[in-house]
């Protein structure tokens, strides 16, 4: 009896354990009320809610009110900036709902978005021309583009990974002050010190020759004009663009300065003509393609070359036309920048300020497809006498050109520093003597070329400038402590003087300038190696692309290394 117990059980133990298993595994049928809160398995649900908020993010809202206010002033909507300015397709956003959001609770644990108020702040990634970037947009939409209508850790999180991936920042500004409106005050309860919690990464990007690049847009006030200025490189639209610390109502109470309009206080003509704003463009459209072509001269960051392209200009061009470029007058004046366009390749050269500081010339351009920076004087502006504006103007340049790593062909005619009552009022020195000190203290490679006249502390300071020396000088070139006009009337004032005669004071004044022009021939200097070497102004090109390529082959590996192992610390601002 026991026996065929046992062998009962033993049948039936396995099918039993079976049941049980198939059990677990079959799909049971689950009671109605529980299948509504049940959860698809693919996460559709939480993917439909992304999609839903991208969707109104990315959608304009015609009857708004900001945006109605956006194309009434003739601007892009912020979306429409992004598309225009990235390559097509390239645009990959970061934050993609970050904003405000209203939650309808649905049955169980669901629930929907019922509003949503996007972050006023569009950011990502994209290319320029093949090259990936990190950008932010501001949407002047959403409360005027006010700083704190967006997440601080968003636009936080984009200046760090700008650093971290070494890639270049493009900043679109169109936004309001930092902490926004006073109702900010109201909301929160309470009010604020003004943090600024991104400017510690923004000075280490500049520093580090991470390329941040801006574009005004509309009103940059407060923290958007500062975020701006605080670029490598800026430029403003003349037909929506305008800056300022703070707007037309602000200053009609702080200085009763009344009925300001954007244009007056802080439009092109005041910033594109001090140095605020580097460069002015006609429209949007047009400041998407200069921050498009500066970014074609530089690099990710200064850890690297700049960038080499290929050029069907021919290195041993000859520039015949430099040979008569400079008048044998001299009180006749030429065009410094058609020798900087025969010189570089072809279609190459980009000017930077073009509008302020005008007795120089600086800019970007391209030897054999090598990045290069120039710097000129201005004989047109003040016979090129360098002013304190001009001496800012090539400070910045020098700076801007250390941190990427791009070495300076320079083209000398300097008469020397501005004189007179309004250099002095200006703080000409001031500024020259800061001049001297960032050509003596940055390291990147500089070539010169003398065109003409090289005299005073301003001549001496653009031409001894790197030890030894890498300068020729063309035949129209004259030098020495002072020009000699004026300087015949200093040297040998007490012997003039004592001429009653005004005919033999004059006769003896041209005596002496005859003697001194013949001495100053520029044959005589290059006997006594007082120059290194007088050229034939056709073979410019030719000799400059030589040293550009040995500096790209030799020079700029070396300095590199000695950037990375803290030997050289560049620093723009």
């Amino acid at each position: 009896m026991t026996n065929n117990d046992n062998s009962k059980s033993s049948k039936t133990a396995p099918s039993e354990r079976l049941s049980q298993v198939a059990g677990h595994v079959a799909p049971r049928k689950r009671r109605s009320a529980r299948a509504k809160d049940e959860l698809p398995a693919d996460y559709s649900d939480i993917l439909g809610q992304l999609e839903s908020l991208k969707t109104i993010a990315s959608t304009p809202d015609t009857k708004n009110k900001g945006y109605v206010r956006q194309k009434q002033a003739g601007k892009l909507w912020v979306r429409e900036r992004v598309l225009e300015l990235l390559d097509e397709g390239s645009f990959r956003e970061v934050g993609s709902v970050s904003g405000t959001v209203q939650w309808k609770k649905l049955e169980g644990t669901k629930e929907e978005p019922e509003s949503y108020i996007p972050s006023n702040n569009v950011q990502g990634f994209g290319t320029l021309r093949g090259r990936r970037v990190v950008f932010t947009a501001d949407d002047f939409s959403i409360r005027a583009g006010h700083a704190d209508g967006a997440l601080m850790e968003k636009t936080i999180y984009m200046e760090k990974l700008a650093i971290a991936l070494k890639l270049p920042i493009i900043k679109l500004v169109d936004g309001s002050s930092g902490g926004g409106s006073v109702t900010t005050i109201k909301t929160a309860g309470y009010s604020y010190i003004p943090p600024m919690p991104s400017f510690k990464h923004v000075a280490e990007q500049l520093n580090l020759g991470i390329p941040n690049l801006g574009a005004v847009l509309g009103p940059a006030i407060g923290l958007g004009a500062a975020r701006v200025v605080a670029c490598h490189f800026s430029v403003m639209a003349a037909d929506v663009g305008s800056l300022f610390n703070a707007g037309p109502k602000v200053v009609a109470g702080a200085t009763f300065e009344e009925g300001l309009s954007f244009t007056d206080l802080g439009g092109p003509s005041m910033h594109c003509t001090n140095g605020t704003i580097d460069n002015l463009a006609a429209n949007e459209q047009e400041c998407f393609e200069q921050l498009r072509t500066v970014l074609s001269y530089l690099p990710n960051s200064g850890a690297s070359l700049p960038p080499i392209i290929p050029s069907d200009d021919p290195v041993d061009r000859p520039c015949e036309e430099l040979r008569t470029i400079i008048p044998r007058r001299k009180a006749r004046m030429y065009d410094p920048r058609k020798i900087i366009a025969a010189v570089v390749d072809v279609g190459s050269w980009f000017e930077i300020g073009a509008l302020w500081g005008t007795t120089a010339i600086v800019g970007l351009a391209r030897l054999a497809g090598r990045p290069v920076g120039i710097i000129s004087l201005n004989c047109e502006v003040n016979a090129g006498a360098l002013d304190a504006a001009g001496s800012q103007k090539i400070t910045r340049h020098l700076k801007f050109c250390d941190s990427f790593n791009i070495p300076i062909l320079q083209f000398v005619d300097v008469p020397g520093y501005a004189i007179g009552t309004n250099a002095e009022r200006t703080a000409t020195m001031r500024h020259g003597i800061a001049l001297a000190t960032t050509y003596f203290s940055t390291t990147t490679p500089v070539f010169s070329v003398v065109t003409r006249r090289v005299y005073g502390v301003a001549g001496g300071i653009m031409l001894d400038c790197r030890d030894p020396r890498m300068r020729v000088a063309w035949p129209s070139g004259e030098w020495g402590s002072l020009p000699l006009d004026g300087g015949i009337e200093v040297g040998h004032a007490a012997e003039l003087r004592a001429i009653k005669d005004d005919d033999k004071r004059m006769a003896r004044y041209k005596e002496l300038e005859e003697e001194y022009t013949r001495l100053m021939n520029p044959v005589r200097t290059a006997n006594a190696f007082g120059v290194e070497e007088i050229i034939d102004p056709a073979l410019t090109r030719q000799i400059a692309v030589e040293w550009l390529k040995h500096v790209y082959d030799e020079l700029l590996p070396s300095r590199l290394l000695d950037r990375a192992n803290g030997k050289i610390h560049p620093i723009f601002y």
